[in-house]
């Protein structure tokens, strides 16, 4: 755990680096950064390649980061998630939730991401599910409970890998954070960086991470956030071949089931019926039948959750 810790660090700080260097505006500071960290001793030449050829990779923007940095932050949220909810252990089950989501991923607007999406199954009766960045999505036994049909499940799951494919969760981040790191590479970027400066940089970005974990399990996503991952859900679902309209079944059914002020799924997202009234506005396609066989695996996969 102490490995991880450090490893996590290391490319937390290396991702807080970047970031700042893309608020400056242009990749010569990064080019900078490399060389004087090479000449000092901080970075190697294989570090200081790294630095310059990341920074050439990320877009204009906070939220643009490499998909490998989008990819350790994701990690560090998801072992914050994990170390409040307890993992499913059923193996069939978390098997057929992959299966599921990885086909409906395929579909999204952004089908890869550094290392691929990941599904898990927490073991809870919350009715919840959370995606961090880089594709880890989480889902409860409560909410799957709460599904009735392959469709539903995958209504459910969609909506998740639309938070992922608007980068939602990233976009939790304050600013204020990123302005702080730029701040001391500023004054310290001459020269040898200090303990006291890499645990700066270093609690900027755990204070990301606690950012988004805040907005995914405490505050929720804004009402436009909710609606726009609503939609890439039934684009998802059209193209796959599943029912949208499942979507609507799950919501209505959430309403009758969540406890107001409960800390769950009503904590952190809009009221279903104001969903409802969204999603019938965006879908076109009437109901479809439920296909057997689908139905048949859902069935067999989820008895016992």
């Amino acid at each position: 755990m102490k490995c991880f810790r450090m490893y996590l660090i290391a490319a937390v700080c290396a991702g807080s680096l970047v970031s700042s260097m893309l608020l400056t505006g242009c990749s010569s500071i990064a080019q900078g950064v490399a060389a004087v960290g090479q000449a000092t001793g901080v970075v190697s030449p294989q570090q200081a390649q790294s630095i310059v050829r990341t920074a050439s990779a990320v877009g204009k923007t906070f939220q643009d980061i490499t998909p490998e940095q989008e990819y350790y932050i994701g990690r560090a949220v998801g072992a914050t998630i994990v170390n409040q909810y307890q993992v499913y252990d059923n193996r069939d089950a978390n098997a057929y939730i992959n299966l599921v989501g990885q086909t409906l991923a395929r579909f999204s607007d952004k089908p890869e991401t550094f290392k691929g999406y990941r599904f898990l199954i927490l073991d809870s009766d919350e009715i919840n599910a959370f995606a961090a960045p880089g594709g880890f999505i989480f889902i409860s036994r409560g909410m799957l409970r709460l599904c009735t049909s392959e469709d539903e499940l995958a209504a459910v799951l969609a909506h998740e890998i639309g938070h992922v494919q608007n980068q939602h969760a990233l976009k939790a981040i304050k600013s204020s954070r990123v302005t702080s790191a730029l701040t001391i590479l500023a004054a310290e970027g001459a020269k040898n960086f200090g303990g006291q400066q890499l645990a700066d940089l270093t609690s900027q970005f755990e204070g990301s991470i606690s950012d988004i974990t805040s907005k995914l399990m405490n505050s929720g996503y804004a009402r436009g956030q909710e609606r726009d991952a609503d939609q890439a859900a039934v684009t998802i679902l059209e193209r796959v071949g599943y029912d949208p309209n499942a979507l609507i079944r799950v919501l209505d059914r959430m309403e009758g089931e969540l406890e107001p002020g409960g800390h769950d799924f009503a904590a952190t997202h809009p009221p279903p019926e104001s969903r409802i009234k969204d999603l019938q506005a965006m879908i076109e396609t009437p109901p479809r039948a439920t296909v057997p066989a689908r139905q048949a695996r859902f069935n067999g996969s989820m008895s016992g959750v």
